[in-house]
């Protein structure tokens, strides 16, 4: 389910959502949908949409984001486990065969293993020559793959398990580059005193975008549009 919380920060949207539903923030995870700056005529502002249930999205101990059947925003930091690629359960085997035997159906062979776990999380890394296309473009072709890995999980039970998909690194290049983008576009913004729309993005790259200009005082974010893939508008503080 989802629900929608206001602050003046981040963290008190976050801390007023935990405490209005009664959940760890741990529980759920968290889209940012807009943030402004404290001002001199003006308070800060931050509105945030909370996901609960069964959702996913990309590793790494910043955070993850999710949608309802999509990738996912995680804010809380959490202790990631890597180490041991070999299955350490029934679980992760079957995740394990289910990845290998799924992408040589698709005609792009390869080999599956464990990256990382968590508590209620599990990297699989997908090794194979066709790396290139089992990503496909701006990583959407990952992005399906991990949806389907995580419908699997479901009917295994494991609804509490969010399951992340990576190969060649991408998860952590994309963020990278994300982070550049976000900058340069800021600099557009602050010489021109405009605004910029970003292209639709999936909720944790939305959610990159934000929080690497929440501290740029002349800069604002909001996402604007409907369905998974929105798209980020960097405007110029008091730009209309």
């Amino acid at each position: 389910m989802e629900y929608e919380f206001e602050g003046r920060t981040e963290k008190e949207a976050i801390d007023k959502a935990a405490a209005e539903l009664g959940l760890e923030k741990d529980d759920f995870d968290v889209e940012i949908l807009e943030t402004q700056k404290t001002g001199l005529f003006k308070k800060g502002f931050v509105r945030i949409r909370v996901h609960t249930g069964n959702t996913f999205f990309s590793s790494g101990n910043t955070g993850d984001v999710d949608d309802d059947i999509g990738n996912r925003i995680v804010v809380p930091k959490r202790e990631t486990v890597f180490g041991e690629p070999i299955p350490q359960n029934e679980f992760e085997q079957k995740m394990i065969d289910f990845t290998t035997g799924l992408i040589d159906r698709m005609g792009y062979p390869g080999k599956a293993s464990v990256l990382f776990r968590e508590k209620h999380k599990l990297g699989i890394k997908i090794d194979s020559s066709y790396s290139s296309i089992l990503i496909g473009k701006k990583g959407k072709n990952l992005d399906a793959l991990q949806l389907l890995l995580n419908v699997y999980a479901d009917k295994l039970g494991r609804q509490e398990i969010r399951v992340i998909l990576d190969t060649e690194n991408y998860r952590i290049r994309r963020e990278e580059s994300l982070v550049r983008l976000a900058y340069n576009v800021a600099e557009k913004v602050r010489e021109n005193r405009g605004s910029i729309l970003l292209e639709p993005m999936n909720p944790f790259d939305r959610w990159l975008i934000h929080t690497t200009l929440n501290d740029i005082g002349d800069v604002e974010t909001k996402s604007e549009g409907d369905g998974l893939y929105k798209q980020v508008m960097v405007y110029y503080k008091g730009f209309k």
